[in-house]
């Protein structure tokens, strides 16, 4: 796994149709269109997407399709589609119009089963659990589990939960800490480093990036030759154009760390 490329995968959280971002889950603004960032991505190098839809588990509804599906004509890189999704059904619609995993939040930290089932009938490669974390003195791992975008806290251990969804056929873990989204000030590595120990299956950490020197943080060998994650989630240092992809990977190639340029 250590000598694949690291992946940069530029976010796009969604509600209402629109893209939008916030600091540590609160304040969002309007970022632009879905569509039309979708777009821009593709031609700029990154190396996968991903489209969350921040407001469908608080909302009760699942992903909303049409602006999906105008994703996915855009793209040919792969595609993650998160929110909502609480029905094998959800799961084979999205997968139909050009999506290439899901992303699993809030339905399966209430229904692990469903982590299961979805594995089983689509394949590990498509199913990605994304957790959403802040730290905590009540839990043994020091981080708890939030769900519905980061408005429920479940008081379920990070260590525990990252451990069951593994056993139980996820294929990739998209690891957010609430604590440092969007202050740009850095991954957070302490939980990087922590569930690096923990699991087996690709990381991709989200949560703090700022500049490029935080991407090499996330991605050089530490003291027993393993990396804290396998691909680096940014959104508002991208939407902004404060860091471009090809910089950043230029950067990244300079510093020895294998990415696709």
């Amino acid at each position: 796994m250590e000598n694949l490329a690291k992946r940069i995968i530029p976010c796009l959280d969604v509600d209402c149709g629109r893209v939008v971002k916030g600091v540590n889950f609160e304040g969002l603004r309007e970022m632009g269109d879905p569509v039309a960032m979708a777009k821009k991505y593709n031609q700029a190098g990154a190396d996968e997407l991903v489209l969350l839809d921040i407001s469908a588990s608080l909302e009760n509804r699942s992903v909303m399709l049409d602006v999906v599906k105008n994703v996915a004509k855009e793209v040919f890189i792969p595609l993650t589609v998160g929110g909502g999704i609480s029905q094998l059904e959800h799961i084979n619609e999205l997968l139909h119009i050009g999506v290439d995993k899901v992303s699993l939040n809030s339905f399966a930290v209430k229904n692990p089963q469903f982590i299961t089932e979805g594995a089983k009938k689509f394949g590990s490669q498509c199913i990605v659990i994304a957790i959403d974390v802040k730290k905590t003195l009540q839990t043994k791992s020091g981080w708890s589990v939030f769900i519905k975008g980061g408005k429920e806290d479940t008081h379920k251990d990070l260590g525990e939960w990252a451990k069951e969804v593994c056993d139980r056929g996820a294929g990739e873990i998209l690891l957010t800490s609430m604590d440092c989204d969007g202050v740009k000030n850095g991954f957070d590595v302490e939980c990087l480093e922590f569930m690096s120990k923990i699991v087996n299956v690709p990381v991709i950490a989200s949560g703090g990036a700022g500049k490029k020197e935080d991407f090499l943080d996330i991605f050089k060998k530490n003291a027993s030759g393993k990396s804290l994650a396998d691909a680096g989630l940014a959104a508002s240092i991208f939407h902004n154009d404060e860091i471009t992809i090809k910089d950043l990977k230029n950067y990244l190639f300079e510093n020895k760390i294998p990415v696709r340029i």
